[in-house]
């Protein structure tokens, strides 16, 4: 039984939702608020421009011939998975790892339910070679990603119990 008041549990509880509002908060601002239809580019730098592409697969726009419903199961099955996950291991970089990118896949799903797809910003160039485009839940979801592989090779205390 997960102890909600284990370190681990508040910790990666507050690190998804901060994910999730920080994202929703960016992408409100950048399309209700400024009106961000799609197309805008804005050059920040040599190699950083700040714009708007709708995204509707899912990462590296892969999938992107699938319905947006068939998106959102395909989403919501493994939002579920890593929810699952989640619940059962207690080690606190793992849990930290799952709720990095659950916060990130919960707000690019609300994307697919609200506007169809998915809203990347920030795009990163050099020399003819263009970086994939991304928002905060992308760069949330593949922190988590690392924390989750960089925990897979860490040394656990118990590793020599016998079960």
């Amino acid at each position: 039984m997960t102890d909600w008041r284990s370190p681990s549990v508040i910790w990666s509880l507050f690190l998804g939702l901060d994910v999730l509002i920080l994202d929703r908060l960016h992408k409100f601002v950048q399309i209700d608020v400024m009106g961000w239809t799609g197309g805008e580019v804005v050059p920040v730098t040599p190699f950083f421009d700040y714009v708007l592409v709708w995204n509707t697969g899912i990462s590296y726009g892969l999938l992107g011939g699938l319905s947006p419903e068939m998106l959102l199961v395909i989403m919501a099955l493994a939002m579920v998975a890593l929810g699952y996950w989640w619940w059962k291991d207690t080690a606190l970089l793992t849990r930290l790892g799952i709720a990095l990118a659950l916060g990130g896949a919960f707000s690019n799903a609300i994307d697919r339910v609200i506007y169809g797809a998915v809203a990347d910003f920030f795009h990163f160039y050099a020399m003819g070679w263009s970086f994939y485009i991304f928002n905060i839940a992308d760069v949330a979801i593949t922190l988590g990603v690392i924390l989750l592989i960089f925990d897979a090779f860490r040394p656990r205390r118990d590793a020599g119990k016998q079960p």
